[in-house]
């Protein structure tokens, strides 16, 4: 008999999505599953060299452009039409891919188009609530008329500990949801020796990533102690040095997994999967939030108002300061997220 054939989509919107599947695929992989992935850009590179024996189906990118200077907010409003567009054709281009490829399972990471009246679909989410600052009600009324298309809904994280605050656990939750846990790529070691004073992790789409990493590389200069420059480009592979930092273009899974265990302190963006894997690893952490990204601001706001992380803001960040005030913040105690891949894969045998 043949395996049940499996096809996960992350959306290519920085790299949290496709990072976030990892341990997911691992856990098919372990449960018999084939695994076929649909990905493109950075995350499609992610996901070649995490799987890189894996069959893979280049599925067009929403291809959101961001401005320099306009919030990250406003500019997905103007392109509404564009992202309407994108679910219908990947919903389009999906009856031919379960066809060709004969998929029995669909599993997408907040790409809306890819629901199937002839197969299971599951469509997983941490933002059940989407946090925006225009049209919010309308725009979750047309997201779970979307989300109630697809066979089950799968919350990237735990009840207990709602990580993701309202946005994982809002008063109406979709029709046929289930919480996953706290899903992260990384595991965490105790008492790993310290080789980096600051590791910078730098990620999310342009222009920001690279206004971003021109700010923090600039302050790490005058800085005294050992740092380390995660620049996020899976497209390139290089290794440099400038004063006491080293600059890595990418990094797989295991090397970051390393490095921030050996850092005394991480700077990264606030995205969702980038704080699960903070949170995983327990790492003392400042979040930097895209500017205009209204899920970024809210998260970091939450994190640090229960001092777990110190939020700092992009256009003003200064180093020094942050540490400052990062030091009189308390130690934390993280707790550990339950996962059950049991209950979770249950929806492929009913």
């Amino acid at each position: 008999m043949r395996k049940q054939r499996i096809l996960v989509a992350p959306l290519n919107w920085g790299l949290g999505h496709a990072s976030r599947c990892i341990p997911i695929i691992h856990n098919l992989i372990n449960k018999n599953y084939e695994v076929i992935i649909a990905a493109e850009g950075r995350s499609l590179n992610l996901m070649k060299d995490e799987f890189p024996n894996l069959k893979y189906i280049i599925l067009n990118n929403w291809n959101i452009k961001y401005h320099d200077y306009l919030p990250a907010s406003l500019m997905i409003l103007l392109q509404i039409p564009k992202i309407i567009y994108s679910i219908y054709t990947e919903h389009k281009l999906l009856k031919k891919v379960i066809k060709q490829y004969q998929i029995n399972i669909v599993i997408a990471d907040n790409r809306y188009g890819l629901f199937s009246k002839k197969i299971k679909t599951v469509f997983i989410t941490h933002q059940v609530m989407i946090m925006s600052p225009f049209f919010k009600k309308i725009i979750q009324k047309i997201s779970y008329i979307l989300i109630n298309k697809f066979n089950e809904c799968w919350i990237i994280d735990d009840q207990k500990i709602n990580l993701a605050g309202q946005m994982s656990k809002p008063t109406l939750l979709p029709k046929k949801y289930k919480y996953i846990g706290i899903q992260s790529r990384f595991t965490f070691r105790k008492n790993e020796r310290k080789k980096y004073d600051i590791c910078a992790i730098i990620s999310g789409p342009e222009p920001q990533r690279s206004i971003l990493e021109k700010i923090i590389t600039r302050q790490l200069k005058t800085y005294t102690g050992n740092s380390i420059i995660i620049q996020g480009k899976t497209e390139v592979t290089s290794k440099n040095h400038i004063n006491n930092i080293t600059i890595l273009s990418n990094a797989n899974s295991k090397e970051i997994n390393q490095i921030i265990l050996s850092s005394k302190l991480v700077i990264s963006r606030s995205g969702y999967s980038s704080i699960m894997d903070l949170y995983k690893l327990k790492a003392r952490s400042i979040l930097i939030p895209t500017p205009g990204q209204y899920e970024q601001e809210y998260l970091s706001n939450l994190f640090h108002s229960k001092k777990i992380f110190l939020k700092e803001e992009q256009t003003n960040f200064n180093l020094i300061n942050a540490l400052k005030k990062y030091n009189k913040f308390p130690r934390f105690k993280f707790k550990k997220s339950q996962d059950n891949w049991n209950e979770t894969f249950k929806i492929f045998q009913e």
